[in-house]
């Protein structure tokens, strides 16, 4: 989610093999670590960073909400039609298909609603009348890469938004001919082509210093989200805009992907949609904890469980 406090995660990944090169940074309101496991000049490593940093950049002023500068913030303001980036039609078919599964629960629209609880551009976290989100249809239109408004929307890219920046960073190291890497943006994390998996530990959701199990990856995308890492006056981040009310069944989920912007959607598509329907749908391994401390995860779940 761009410029917003990182959601409850795994943990820092842990390789077998050390990282060639590694350097960590803040962006987007969270912390970011990026691992590299073969080697590169220290000319390249220097551009790729200035690259990294200035596309991380580009994403938070086209899609933040809490940005006064930001294009989200532009169409907050007053309707009419509004050009995009040429990639951000990738994020709203994505955005299109989890809000028709989940029956409009899954949807952009819901900024609004996360800023009148509290979790506002000033992160006040002081909750005022809430009033459900329009219907995409009555209010967006997207015709290639222009999104035409009919009255002024808070758009919030939060469920799907981080794990697509780091698809994009994951593209950029390709580009440059790195392929044995780590993105990891506090949780929602790609790994390319190690020669060994990473061993990263799943946070329990009742308590950040203790893990449920550690999962493997050595290809492919993990994301993790939960509400007890941004929760404030009986409220979290996963509100449904129906009921107005947090997600209220699931205290964590974990999805595993081939690529991180699908695998972070879909974490927050379990707090709302039976997995066996996004099964139908997608293709991805999960793990989930219910409200009654239950874990459920698919057999391909890469990782072992400690309850």
């Amino acid at each position: 989610m761009p410029s917003t406090p990182s959601k409850s995660r795994p943990r820092t990944p842990k390789p077998v093999v050390q990282a060639t090169h590694e350097w960590s940074f803040q962006a987007i309101g969270t912390s970011w670590w990026i691992g590299i496991y073969q080697q590169v000049s220290a000319d390249k490593r220097i551009q790729l960073q200035q690259q990294i940093a200035e596309r991380i950049e580009q994403f938070d002023r086209t899609y933040s909400r809490f940005r006064s500068d930001s294009l989200v913030t532009q169409i907050a303001r007053s309707a009419g039609s509004y050009p995009l980036p040429t990639d951000a039609q990738k994020l709203f078919n994505l955005y299109r298909e989890l809000y028709k599964i989940s029956g409009g629960l899954v949807t952009p629209l819901i900024g609004q609603v996360l800023s009148d609880a509290g979790y506002d551009a000033g992160y006040s976290l002081e909750p005022h009348k809430l009033t459900t989100p329009p219907a995409w249809d009555d209010v967006l239109h997207l015709q290639d890469t222009i999104l035409t408004t009919s009255q002024p929307v808070l758009l919030d890219f939060g469920a799907a938004g981080k794990g697509y920046l780091v698809d994009i960073i994951s593209d950029l190291l390709k580009q440059a001919a790195v392929t044995q890497f780590c993105v990891d943006a506090s949780g929602d994390m790609y790994v390319n082509a190690l020669a060994e998996p990473l061993r990263i530990g799943l946070e329990h959701p009742a308590d950040a210093a203790q893990v449920i199990g550690v999962a493997k990856v050595q290809q492919g995308a993990l994301c993790g989200s939960a509400g007890n890492r941004r929760a404030w006056a009986g409220y979290h981040h996963i509100m449904n805009p129906h009921t107005l009310q947090p997600a209220k069944t699931i205290k964590a989920a974990w999805v595993a992907a081939e690529n991180t912007m699908l695998a972070d959607g879909l974490t927050t598509a379990l707090f709302f949609v039976q997995h066996s329907e996004l099964h139908a749908a997608f293709a991805f391994a999960h793990c989930v904890v219910y409200d009654d401390n239950s874990v459920q995860c698919s057999a391909d779940f890469p990782a072992e469980l400690f309850t």
